[in-house]
């Protein structure tokens, strides 16, 4: 009986020996992988000024590579009126970094105090900037792509469908970088401002060009610091992509939260989301790409994409995959 007991003293010992060594190993193996993770997160260069304004400042990650790497910037939503660099998230930030791809996320002047299309100019100018800087920052200004969501995504989407904005015969070397892209990812990204698109196409539209506070048509023509709807439209239709898109634009990956035959929200406080964000978007402009013969890939609840996300189809688009 007694040598039975030692036994299981010895084997509780060796038990107890054992957790306390695991638990020490798994403390020290989290922190350390904590600690790693937090310094991939700080930023290689952090507000870097890419113009005049105060918040023409951008954060840039580098990937660790000897050779040139692919570029990404991301543009903040928040409707032209709020938002900041720092809403990139951590974990796209991380799988970026991973596949060799260099990240920058910019921040841009803001409604009302710079009505549009300031903020459409400020994205051009942090690209430009950002390709200039290519060689002492090792970046491939060949591979450049851009995504955001909502009013990031729209600046986005004006990054990559209209024409080249470099002016070659500048003095300053900075404006005569290209403002093409490779490629571009719309996360519930609204393709057009046209009241009467939206009208047509957009269930509910009509409702809230009417009364919402933030997008009845005193506020839009605010928002584009337009006295007249010849004045409103024609800045919709000079930084919209329904409106931009030609055969020779890149290609485009559209993630929307809903299914083209989605019912209405019950919910009042869902519904101006709902209507900005309509997967009807983009789909129209997918129809319009698909005619000449752009690739638009468009992922929603229940559709087919060869993408598992915009993140893929990047590193395909970049040859990381």
């Amino acid at each position: 009986m007694k040598q039975q007991k030692a036994h299981h003293l010895k084997l509780d010992c060796f038990i107890f020996i054992f957790l306390s060594c695991l638990s020490l190993f798994l403390f020290f193996s989290v922190g350390k992988t904590q600690e790693q993770d937090s310094t991939n997160l700080e930023s290689t260069y952090g507000n870097i000024r890419y113009g005049p304004h105060e918040r023409n400042v951008l954060d840039l990650w580098k990937a660790n590579s000897e050779e040139p790497t692919p570029l990404v910037m991301f543009i903040h939503g928040g409707g032209f009126r709020s938002g900041s660099k720092e809403n990139i998230s951590a974990l796209e930030l991380r799988e970026f970094l991973n596949s060799g791809i260099s990240v920058a996320s910019i921040n841009y002047r803001l409604i009302p105090n710079d009505p549009l299309p300031a903020a459409f100019h400020d994205g051009r100018q942090a690209l430009q900037f950002l390709r200039s800087k290519a060689k002492e920052w090792n970046l491939d200004k060949s591979k450049v792509g851009c995504f955001g969501g909502s009013a990031g995504a729209v600046v986005s989407m004006y990054l990559a469908f209209h024409d080249d904005m470099a002016v070659l015969e500048s003095e300053d070397p900075i404006e005569r970088e290209s403002t093409r892209l490779t490629c571009v990812a719309s996360l519930n990204g609204p393709t057009t401002m046209d009241m009467n698109w939206m009208k047509k196409w957009i269930p509910g539209s009509s409702s809230l060009l009417e009364n919402d506070p933030y997008y009845n048509k005193d506020a839009l023509f605010a928002m584009f610091n337009a006295k007249t709807m010849e004045e409103y439209n024609k800045v919709v239709q000079e930084t919209t992509a329904l409106f931009l898109i030609t055969p020779d634009d890149p290609p485009i990956f559209m993630e929307y939260r809903m299914a083209p035959d989605e019912s209405f929200p019950d919910n009042p406080q869902l519904v101006r989301g709902w209507i900005v964000h309509h997967v009807m978007f983009g789909v129209k402009l997918k129809e319009k790409m698909d005619k000449f013969g752009i690739e638009a890939a468009l992922n929603y609840p229940g559709a087919s994409t060869k993408y598992t996300g915009f993140i893929q189809f990047f590193k395909i688009k970049f040859g990381k995959e």
